[in-house]
């Protein structure tokens, strides 16, 4: 009687916790249907009427297609660059012993705790001497450098996969490379399939950097296009637009974590079983 009471207060505390996990969600597709003056004078658990005018805000004001299209380009450019070279560098500090790589990977884990804002002047300086500003080439090529996935994916691999693995496929005279892509790189793919879903919302997500690298209004990103949007001086009449725009942003983030998760799943439990 004792253990059912007890799991019983589990049960009730999961579903408290996952009720307040998902109140900001629902909150955001309830005011998207409400008016920026009910938003700004009440609270309310039910949808309002003003859905379609909300819509028409966005739609006079931003070209939410573009956004999204100039969003995603980043975004998955930036996970699979992210993705293939941070396995490739976590590989080679797991397996190949060469002079000073523990000084390299110390000063790598160093940059992981220096916030990255504090290098974003020096770093727009750059982009003025080489000429890519309002380009999307800062905005994509720094996501080969990931020194946070590279250092997570070191250490999965060191936990997932013996370096005896690796000894067949040299005896049979296989190269470095066709050994990485054809043996790691599947061992790796929980691992980078996690990895590539915070690369990807950290990358679709980022307001500061765009902000500052683009020009153009046809080539911002959905995320500085809703700040332009909630920066105008009508604001009260425009909040509920900002919603829509969010509730919109935030469907594609959404479609890659549930194909992500499944694959996760899926290849935990596929690896799981070893011979």
């Amino acid at each position: 009687m004792g253990l059912k009471i007890k799991k019983s207060i589990l049960y009730i505390a999961l579903i408290a916790l996952a009720i307040l996990c998902l109140l900001p969600f629902v909150m955001m597709i309830i005011n998207s249907t409400r008016s920026g003056n009910e938003i700004m004078t009440s609270f309310s658990l039910f949808p309002g009427e003003s859905l379609s005018d909300n819509w028409a805000v966005v739609q006079r004001n931003l070209n939410i297609p573009r956004g999204m299209v100039n969003s995603l380009i980043i975004s998955i450019a930036s996970t699979i660059l992210s993705a293939y070279f941070s396995a490739l560098t976590a590989y080679g500090f797991a397996f190949y012993k060469f002079k000073g790589r523990n000084i390299i990977f110390t000063i790598l884990l160093v940059f992981i705790m220096i916030p990255s804002q504090l290098g974003l002047i020096g770093f727009y300086d750059l982009c003025v001497k080489l000429g890519l500003t309002d380009s999307y080439v800062p905005l994509i090529v720094p996501a080969m450098a990931s020194p946070a996935v590279v250092f997570f994916l070191r250490q999965y691999i060191i936990s997932v996969m013996p370096k005896s693995v690796l000894e067949a496929p040299r005896i049979d005279g296989a190269g470095e490379l066709k050994i990485f892509h054809s043996i790691v790189l599947p061992i790796m793919a929980p691992g980078i399939a996690t990895m590539s879903i915070g690369t990807f919302i950290g990358s679709w997500n980022s307001y500061l950097l765009p902000l500052i690298i683009l020009n153009t209004p046809e080539k911002f990103t959905l995320p500085v296009m809703v700040a332009s949007l909630n920066s105008t001086k009508d604001i009260a009449s425009n909040i509920g637009a900002v919603y829509v725009t969010v509730a919109v942003s935030v469907i594609p983030i959404m479609v890659v974590f549930m194909f992500c998760s499944k694959y996760i799943i899926s290849s935990i439990s596929a690896g799981s079983v070893k011979e």
